[in-house]
């Protein structure tokens, strides 16, 4: 289980954010933790094959995350568990440093993939609580 520390310091030193799963509807989960995200400072990249070539919340969207045009820190994943694997390989590609799967999320071969090729990983957690609660909110 990972500890707060590790949790804070992720989240401390990530600014960039590509949230996988990313929706423009208002009452899905990953909207409210994109707003949550941007109010707090962070650049989120919405990524889904319905975000490709629109705005969520402002931001430019990709269908892919190999399709970001820039360095991406963290890997905010709002998919199913069997989904986590492919995009944990897509994670590892691009270079990203965490990959952060969302509550409800758990897929220990993804996990071990990504930590095998140096990621850190969150899995089962979700940055928008984790941040009040460590005290890390900025806005």
């Amino acid at each position: 289980m990972m500890q707060d520390g590790e949790i804070r310091n992720i989240l401390t030193n990530t600014h960039t954010i590509a949230l996988v799963g990313a929706s423009d509807k208002p009452d899905r989960a990953s909207y409210r933790v994109m707003a949550y995200l941007l109010a707090q400072g962070f650049r989120v990249i919405p990524v889904s094959p319905k975000a490709a070539n629109t705005d969520i919340l402002g931001q430019k969207g990709y269908a892919t995350l190999e399709e970001i045009p820039e360095p991406v820190d963290m890997v905010d994943v709002f998919r199913n568990a069997e989904a986590a694997w492919d995009v944990a390989q897509e994670a590892i590609a691009i270079g990203a440093k965490t990959l952060w799967l969302q509550l409800g999320v758990i897929n220990e071969q993804a996990a071990t993939l990504a930590r095998d090729a140096g990621l850190r990983v969150v899995m089962d957690r979700c940055p928008a609580i984790e941040i009040p609660r460590l005290n890390l909110a900025r806005a």
